[in-house]
């Protein structure tokens, strides 16, 4: 019998630039480890996922606001690439899985041709916590 790989689970729930950032940058170290990723985005952070969104979406996450034009001015200068862009280059070196919440979904009148191509499917909450009940990380970002 063959051993699994290694799993990380990491539910986006929101789409600040500054959360998707360490969703993308995680999932990149995992994959570097061999370590599978399993994503689940729902909430604010399926908004992240919207087709072109993260071209223009700058928000930060309120208690580092202030810091928000700095970063993304830093970033900027270091030619540093989207998190999304991140994400996707790491997937091309991994396997990483990206679902999108089906309630979330239906809640904000959205449909699969809405989302970035690096979503995979539509899922249940119950779905996803079936794929992360052998995550050996979890992570709530």
């Amino acid at each position: 019998m063959q051993e699994k790989p290694d799993k990380m689970a990491i539910i986006a729930f929101s789409g600040t630039v500054d959360k998707m950032i360490a969703v993308s940058t995680l999932a990149t170290g995992a994959v570097a480890m061999g370590v599978d990723v399993d994503i689940f985005v729902t909430s604010w952070g399926l908004q992240a996922f919207r087709k072109g969104a993260a071209e223009t979406n700058t928000r930060i996450s309120k208690d580092f606001e202030e810091f928000g034009p700095a970063m993304m001015e830093a970033m900027q200068a270091k030619k540093m690439p989207s998190w999304l862009d991140t994400l996707k280059q790491a997937m091309e070196f991994g396997d990483i899985h990206v679902f999108a919440c089906s309630q979330t979904m239906e809640l904000l009148g959205m449909g699969v041709d809405d989302l970035e191509d690096v979503v995979e499917d539509i899922m249940g909450a119950a779905g996803f916590v079936g794929r992360a009940l052998d995550a050996k990380i979890q992570l709530f970002i």
